[in-house]
């Protein structure tokens, strides 16, 4: 599960800087992060390491803030033209 969160992080973050996907790009970013955070808790419990979880966990924490980040700007970016 760690590969599959850190996999969909890097998807999200790429696809976050493109202008009307990255609205798509939060569902996988979401469910990226659900992933990670699963995968830590598995590993914690067993005490195993869980590198790949926690950065599952920060890439897409980072991919949903920068979605976030460019969705506002392209709003604000239409109400001026408008």
């Amino acid at each position: 599960m760690g590969v599959a969160a850190l996999v969909l992080g890097i998807v999200s973050a790429i696809a976050a800087f493109i202008p009307f996907c990255n609205t798509i790009a939060f569902i996988p970013a979401v469910v990226g992060l659900i992933l990670g955070i699963v995968e830590t808790v598995k590993k914690s419990k067993n005490n195993e390491p869980k590198g790949m979880g926690i950065a599952g966990i920060v890439l897409n924490a980072c991919a949903i803030v920068l979605i976030i980040i460019w969705v506002v700007c392209l709003g604000s970016a239409i109400a001026t033209v408008q």
